[in-house]
Order: C-alpha cells, then structure tokens, then sequence
C-alpha cells in the first residue's frame, strides 16, 4: 500500500496511494501569465490562459483559464475563471467552476462556484452560491392527498 519493498541495492520508495492518484486543485493548463510579487497592477484583465498573482492585482480578472492567488498576493478585483485557487487575498466575488481556498486563503465577498473546497484555516466571509437545482432533503415524506369523493346526488 505504502510502496515497493526494500531490495539491496535500491531505496525504499513510500508514496501513498492518495497523494500519487490525487488531482492537482487546478486543471493541468500551463500558466501563461505571472503578475510578480513586486508588481501592482490596476485595470482589467482579459485572456483565455491561465494566471498566477503573486502581487497586487486591483479592478476585473476574466480568464477561461485557471487563476492561482499566491499567499503572497492581494486582489481586490471582480474574478471570472475556470477554477481558482486561493492561498492569498481577495476582496470581491468570484465566479468560477471550482474554487480551492487554500489554508492561507483569505476571500471577502461572494462566491458562485459549482464545486468548493476549504482546507482547515481558510478564511471566507460572504455567500456561496451553487446554481444547481439540488432539492434539499425532507424529514418526513410528503403526505399523500385524500381523494375527495364526489358529491353525492342531492335526493328529492
């Protein structure tokens, strides 16, 4: 389970099956653009690729790519993305298809997502929203209607 035995001339190799089948948080799209961590960046950012913020990224982020916020970024921005990994902060709402904030992550306004995840420490202050016609459950079945007989004729 843990890996193979130990022979004499190799290493024990000991991965966990979790760790080695498990998803990267964000699809596998290379990273396109890098806003640097010495970098403050005020506007709107348009693009189809993927982002990583390490700085500071106020006004609109719209990618169809992934965006990862580093531990070291603010953004105080409006973000549409794919999927968006949070180990940084943000200041304002995120609409995408699956949010990750990360046990540093810090998120200060309403997500849209149909897929959330926290680790243990992350911060979220707002509404999650998933637009998914998902009935919530009933404790008890809903009761079944009488039949309602028909009026009997009136007698003369």
């Amino acid at each position: 389970m843990w890996g193979k035995e130990k022979t004499r001339d190799e290493e024990v190799v000991a991965t966990p099956v979790a760790a080695a089948t498990r998803q990267p948080a964000a699809a596998s799209k290379p990273i396109e653009t890098t806003i640097g961590p010495n970098t403050h960046f005020k506007g709107d950012i348009q693009g189809d690729g993927s982002l990583r913020v390490e700085g500071v990224v106020e006004g609109t982020i719209s990618t169809t790519g992934n965006l990862v916020i580093t531990e070291s970024a603010k953004v105080l921005a409006e973000v549409k993305a794919a999927n968006v990994s949070v180990a940084g902060a943000v200041k304002g709402n995120i609409h995408a298809n699956r949010v990750e904030v990360l046990a540093t992550g810090r998120v200060w306004g309403d997500l849209t997502v149909k897929v959330m995840l926290t680790n243990e420490g992350a911060y979220v202050s707002g509404q999650i929203i998933m637009p998914k016609d998902v009935k919530p459950p009933q404790l008890e079945p809903e009761p079944a209607k009488p039949a309602v007989p028909a009026p009997a004729p009136a007698a003369k």
